[in-house]
């Protein structure tokens, strides 16, 4: 699959409070010194350096930072990280520079200097709008702050804003679900991404649902909120344009999409993971994994980069195949038959031709006359169990 372009994402693993769900590469740090902010950052950009002649000659189509909270960094440090991108990479047009920031009133006053620095695009991580289900959550702020922080972006001057919601809370009930989707709605973002809670392993979450005291909505209940979200959304104008993603027409999140159309992103920081472009070495491409522990992640920037820096995964063309299908199903497109034979040597079909006639018999998937495949409405919320089908 060919592309000369190339999405870049930093990973800003500090947070105010770490929440019991996460499994992210995270650091809890209610504020930041200014020199362990500018140790982090110079640490970031010595990683690009190193790093950028992988990618040499593609053009720079998106910039995520995310974490962690990176709206805890000073803008200065922002604008720094992005002047440095630019420079490493040319242009492909406009580009998509997104921040991800939590409703705190610290990051609530830096807004203004996001924007100045270069961001273009806000995703905000709202939640939820009931105090009950943020503080079952251990989210560190409230409704309150999250309204506040919603209209303080607008006030910014950002027209791109993205908002987050977490659905199956512990305790939550379809009302509540159906309040915090007309909240968001008021609300009038562009771009709305909706999570199913998940438990994963190690976590505080997994540790109190293995006692038994985490009361979830069960499994009838999760999908009656997953419906009454692609409903209300639709009829506000947001087209579901992959399984958690909303858009209003043309503000579909560019970086995110390359994660699901398997195009080269470079991570950066703790935790990042990586996409690097085929070669003659790796046809499928390779991934790899920064280390998750920051002390260690900060002694390798001022080193020659080694084997030990991070995991490297070479996809072979059997596993290569099933994430070209897993990932292109979860979007609207869905899968492409003849972009995946150009790449694979065959249609789908000829890699999984049982599955895909039980999958279109039981009303889950649906395959059109040139062998394109897409979930159908019922295959979207059973997702899961149509992607084990192409493991």
């Amino acid at each position: 699959m060919s592309d000369d372009s190339v999405g870049v994402y930093v990973h800003v693993p500090f947070c105010e409070r770490v929440c019991p769900y996460c499994d992210f590469a995270v650091v809890a740090a209610r504020r930041l010194s200014p020199d362990q902010e500018q140790g982090y950052v110079d640490a970031l950009l010595s990683e690009l350096e190193r790093r950028a002649e992988s990618y040499a000659g593609r053009r720079l189509a998106s910039l995520y930072l995310g974490g962690g909270t990176p709206s805890l960094l000073r803008p200065a440090s922002v604008a720094r990280i992005i002047r440095r991108v630019h420079e490493t990479f040319d242009a492909a047009g406009s580009v998509e520079v997104t921040l991800e920031a939590n409703p705190g009133s610290l990051e609530r006053q830096r807004l203004p200097g996001f924007r100045a620095a270069g961001v273009n695009r806000i995703s905000m991580g709202v939640q939820s709008f009931s105090d009950i289900t943020l503080k079952r959550l251990g989210r560190a702020h409230r409704a309150a702050e999250a309204r506040l922080a919603l209209a303080a972006a607008r006030e910014a001057g950002f027209d791109q804003l993205s908002l987050d919601l977490i659905l199956a809370a512990p305790g939550q009930a379809l009302e509540a679900f159906e309040r915090d989707l007309e909240e968001a709605v008021a609300f009038g973002p562009e771009h709305v991404s909706l999570y199913e809670l998940s438990i994963e392993p190690g976590t505080p979450f997994a540790l109190a649902d293995a006692r038994g005291q985490l009361r979830r909505p069960n499994e009838t209940g999760v999908l009656a909120m997953l419906e009454q979200a692609e409903h209300r959304l639709a009829a506000a104008g947001y087209a579901r344009y992959e399984l958690s993603n909303f858009a209003r027409p043309g503000f579909e999140a560019v970086h995110n999409r390359r994660y699901w159309e398997r195009r080269p992103v470079l991570g950066l920081g703790v935790g990042a993971v990586s996409s690097d472009p085929p070669s003659a070495r790796a046809p499928f491409g390779v991934r790899r994994q920064n280390t998750r522990d920051l002390a260690r992640y900060l002694d390798c920037t001022g080193r020659a980069e080694s084997a030990e820096d991070r995991d490297a995964e070479i996809f072979d063309a059997a596993t290569a195949r099933g994430e070209a299908v897993f990932l292109a199903l979860r979007t609207a497109r869905g899968l492409d038959s003849a972009r995946f034979s150009d790449e694979f040597g065959s249609p789908p079909r000829g890699f999984w031709e049982a599955s895909i006639d039980e999958l279109v018999g039981r009303g889950l998937l649906e395959e059109a006359p040139g062998g394109d495949l897409c979930l159908t409405d019922r295959g979207r919320l059973l997702s899961d169990s149509v992607f084990q089908y192409f493991v």
